[in-house]
């Protein structure tokens, strides 16, 4: 009975860990939505202003000017890494979600298992 407590306890601790796991992908994916909308908003800025505005970039303590269409290339750049990042998280959510649910049946059957031979024990005796 002690073999069968460990059994059923590594499985729960494997279960256990598949959903931290998930939690810090799901977090990780949060942040990555954030900065894209804040990024989807410099962008609008962007557009919206004349061709001869005056952009500054922050670099340490000190503001650059910065042309309109480099600060455009760069923001474009980052929403294209961010997006990219995106679905590369959400993969593994899949991914980490396919192995909970596995795990998830695994003890479900594991635990009938259990019960089904604690009622043949108990019949037979």
């Amino acid at each position: 009975m002690a073999d069968v407590q460990k059994q059923l306890q590594a499985l729960s601790e494997e279960f256990q860990k598949l959903q931290a796991e998930l939690d810090g992908l799901v977090e990780a994916r949060q942040k990555l939505e954030s900065q894209q909308q804040e990024n989807q908003g410099v962008q609008r800025e962007f557009n919206s202003l004349d061709d001869d505005a005056n952009i500054y970039k922050l670099i340490g303590p000190v503001l650059l000017k910065q042309e309109k269409n480099e600060a455009l290339m760069a923001v474009n750049g980052r929403l294209e890494f961010i997006e990219k990042e995106i679905k590369r998280i959400e993969g593994q959510i899949q991914e980490n979600q396919d192995k909970s649910d596995k795990k998830r049946a695994e003890i479900l059957q594991f635990q009938s298992q259990v019960q089904q031979q604690a009622a043949a024990a108990s019949a037979s005796a």
